[in-house]
């Protein structure tokens, strides 16, 4: 299964950007297979930028995958 997670451009310096995961989690990824600009939301996967994502669609998938996240700390673990 392949997972994507969405990110903010924070900064550019070439073919790489700074992006901003959320609650402050920074990384370098690759943009060289998107157009993007600083303050464009992006689909991350192994380190690469694959889609550039409507900011409307990128802030709903980022509250559901806080949903899952809480729902799956509320599970006791066995």
């Amino acid at each position: 299964m392949c997972l994507a997670i969405p990110a903010k451009i924070v900064s550019i310096e070439e073919d790489k950007a700074k992006v901003d995961f959320g609650e402050g989690v920074l990384r370098e990824v690759n943009i060289t297979l998107v157009n993007a600009q600083v303050g464009d939301y992006i689909l991350v996967h192994a380190g690469y930028a694959i889609q550039v994502l409507d900011e409307k669609e990128a802030l709903e998938t980022i509250r559901l995958w806080n949903e899952i996240l809480e729902a799956e700390a509320e599970v006791p673990s066995k």
